[in-house]
């Protein structure tokens, strides 16, 4: 019998290799759902902060911190590590539950929303609306939240290099939202259909808190930081609102929504890079007040300021 050449069997060791994964993705995902949204957050936050913790990239958090917070002692600073690994774990272990969180309940696993009266005034209009917001809380919740008052919105995702799993995360989205609404993967061609999806009327959502290499440099945290200016290019060559907001973690499982009114750029409302850059500091200085009321729940753990910082 003839050797099959390695570059032969390699696409169908990758296909084995990714179809287990996701075999164990779904069977994580199954278990989860099959406790109560509190207990799964509970088990998710303990289990992620335990590893978390350990792990090398938690020095790039406590880098971050004692740049951009140097009143803090060590003790604080891996108190908020700590804290910024528990939410992700919840974040993560929530994720199956999130349909079937029940609106206003008080008290236990639910959601509420603060600045709903944006939303339903929104909902009443036409033409392309920007929501934007961070790496905060259970950010998950935003398409969920805002969908319920009539605002749904498309967003960007970073695919799963597993196209199998990539396609179950999408799924639970979809379940979460109660519909499938466009979503678009990073990178240009996304870029080019979200542009279109605008351009048709609709809404976009973007998360505006990460480094973009080739983004435009603006102040964070008193810092320089590249920073995407997407949502500040696209509110000024459109004309259209930008709604901020994010989601604060009350308890397991239990998550508010924090909407603002929104932003008037009517000042510089010229689409010029000038104004570009002025609403682009105006986002950053958002995001800044929302995450310093509370630090552990934002995403410390990558290196959002230039790489000289980390020497």
């Amino acid at each position: 019998m003839p050797i099959l050449h390695s570059k032969k069997i390699k696409p169908y060791l990758q296909s084995f290799l990714q179809y287990n994964e996701y075999i164990l993705a779904k069977g994580c995902l199954s278990l989860l759902r099959s406790l109560s949204p509190e207990r799964a957050s509970n088990i998710g936050g303990y289990i992620c902060r335990q590893i978390g913790t350990k792990l090398p990239v938690s020095k790039t958090a406590n880098k971050n911190l004692q740049l951009v917070m140097p009143h803090l002692t060590t003790q604080e600073r891996q108190k908020i590590i700590g804290g910024v690994w528990e939410n992700l774990g919840r974040t993560v272990a929530e994720f199956p539950h999130l349909s079937h969180l029940k609106h206003n309940t008080p008290h236990g696993p639910g959601w509420e929303v603060v600045g709903g009266e944006y939303l339903t005034e929104q909902s009443k209009k036409t033409g392309p609306v920007l929501f934007v917001s961070g790496h905060i809380g259970n950010w998950e919740m935003l398409p969920l939240g805002v969908g319920k008052y009539g605002t749904p919105f498309s967003s960007f995702f970073r695919a799963a290099s597993n196209p199998y799993v990539n396609d179950l995360i999408l799924q639970l989205r979809y379940e979460a939202m109660g519909q499938k609404i466009p979503m678009f993967a990073k990178g240009s061609k996304g870029a080019r259909q979200a542009l279109k999806h605008l351009l048709q009327g609709h809404r976009l959502g973007v998360l505006s808190d990460q480094k973009m290499n080739d983004g435009i440099e603006v102040q964070f945290f008193g810092k320089p930081a590249m920073t995407s200016s997407a949502v500040a290019s696209l509110a000024l060559k459109l004309k259209c609102p930008i709604i901020p907001g994010y989601v604060q973690r009350l308890g397991p499982a239990r998550l508010r929504i924090v909407v603002e009114p929104p932003i008037d750029y009517s000042e510089f409302s010229e689409n010029n890079l000038e104004n570009i850059h002025h609403l682009t500091q105006v986002i950053n200085d958002k995001l800044e007040g929302w995450i310093k009321q509370n630090p552990d729940q934002w995403l410390w753990l990558h290196k959002r300021w230039p790489k000289e910082y980390y020497k």
